[in-house]
């Protein structure tokens, strides 16, 4: 019974911290801090030279996969050297503020 009572309380507060976390995200915010983003993912169409690719659009991205991507980039688990670039100095309230402003369908404004 007692390791009922523990699984609840802990789902509880990972509750309460997932909610406290969202609220923090601020879209605003993320708007002045993906202008770098949406240099090459606001372009339509767009395809890096090298190596040749597909250059996604990040308006309307799930924040979740923006988040992740963000932090493989950051932390070297995802690799390209420009993208690495780019993430290396965010933090994590940058990167949620980023995706929050992705997550709205916001970044195709160019």
């Amino acid at each position: 019974m007692q390791s009922i009572v523990k699984i609840g309380l802990a789902c509880s507060l990972t509750l309460l911290m997932c909610q406290q976390s969202l609220a923090e995200w601020d879209a605003s915010a993320g708007r002045k801090k993906a202008e770098t983003c949406m240099g090459c993912h606001a372009v339509p169409h767009y395809v890096n030279t090298y190596p040749t690719y597909h250059v996604p659009k990040l308006g309307g991205q799930h924040k979740e996969y923006i988040i992740a991507a963000l932090n493989g980039y950051r932390d070297k688990q995802r690799s390209h050297s420009t993208m690495h670039a780019n993430a290396v100095s965010l933090t994590d309230q940058d990167i949620a503020d980023i995706a929050a402003y992705f997550a709205q369908g916001l970044g195709g404004e160019k």
